[in-house]
């Protein structure tokens, strides 16, 4: 495993960090419902793997994640560094309407108080008394960025929190937040297939000197085999609403992968690791996140870490998705 420090913080995280969307369950991720025992055991295999970097958020699951989470890490919550969310809420006092989903009405809000809340609500449902990096779910220009990194800044000082990162957000705004205090980290979608919002977001990255994190590199799955694109998906299931399994994109996906299959056998690596290791190398300080709902996948994903692609082949793969890319997915 590769250790690097999260932008301008003092913590050192893991490269590959683990994605706990997916334990969340619910109708977005339709397919499993994962027990405490269930995130144990995927816990025990990140530490074996040298992981040490989770990233969860409150509507994962509307707190499902979160609370298993907080089940699974009793007794070593001090080995792992731990990433939640804020702005995105279900509590119904406020905000702006985000999203309806398995009877919940979700709001996006950005104010001092709503902040505050949502740590507290994390720091409950964790079962910790400290989160080390919150996220600011979906930037909202509804209240000043003065008003949310206030809050923010004073949850540093409490000792609550230990550093903020940007989520869904633009490099104009990554500029305005980090005129009120440090941010340690962007996370934003980047993929092979959707490359567009992250190419124009590293120039910002950079001069900021924050780690982009990465999520959707493998894109909820249709990355990992050609066999994926043609899986259906129930209504309200996420992968069901992604461009890569209707046509004319599944067409030009599948082409792509008869264009870069043989990388695997070159480089004697799953289909995962090779879209990795290309993702791996596009920007200097780059953190994969990636969902982990089963212990193979944790270990096979490490192995991307050894994948060193050519120059030569990495521009083969971007050429070969050329066609399948679209310029931003809204999840």
């Amino acid at each position: 495993m590769e250790y690097r420090q999260l932008g301008n913080s003092n913590l050192r995280a893991s490269v590959i960090a683990f994605g706990t969307w997916g334990i969340g369950g619910g109708s977005v991720w339709s397919d499993r419902k994962p027990t405490a025992g269930d995130v144990s055991s995927l816990l025990d295999a990140a530490k074996d793997a040298g992981i040490n970097y989770i990233d969860t958020a409150p509507v994962y699951g509307t707190g499902a994640s979160e609370e298993l989470l907080g089940e699974a890490l009793k007794g070593r919550r001090g080995n792992f560094l731990l990433q939640t969310k804020c702005s995105l809420n279900w509590r119904g006092d406020g905000g702006n309407f985000h999203y309806e989903r398995d009877g919940f009405t979700v709001n996006n809000d950005t104010s001092a108080g709503a902040v505050r809340k949502d740590v507290e609500d994390s720091l409950r449902r964790l079962k910790t008394d400290y989160i080390d990096i919150i996220v600011v779910h979906y930037v909202c220009r509804s209240w000043p960025v003065s008003e949310t990194m206030g809050a923010l800044m004073d949850l540093v000082r409490e000792g609550k929190i230990r550093a903020v990162g940007l989520s869904n957000s633009q490099p104009a705004d990554l500029d305005e937040y980090s005129e009120y205090g440090p941010v340690a980290l962007v996370q934003e979608q980047y993929s092979l297939l959707a490359p567009r919002h992250g190419m124009a977001y590293f120039p910002a990255a950079e001069k900021h000197g924050v780690t982009f994190q990465v999520y959707g590199a493998l894109e909820e799955g249709f990355l990992t085999s050609p066999d994926f694109v043609d899986r259906t998906f129930p209504r309200g299931d996420i992968r069901g609403r992604l461009p890569w399994n209707t046509e004319p994109v599944r067409s030009r996906v599948h082409e792509m992968f008869r264009k870069i299959m043989p990388l695997t056998e070159k480089y004697r690596c799953s289909l995962s690791n090779l879209i990795q290791a290309w993702t791996l190398r596009q920007y200097p300080d780059l953190s994969l996140l990636t969902g982990f709902r089963r212990a193979e996948t944790i270990r096979d994903t490490v192995r991307c870490l050894d994948v060193r692609l050519s120059d030569e082949d990495a521009e083969l793969m971007w050429n070969a998705a050329l066609p399948a890319q679209v310029a931003e997915i809204s999840k």
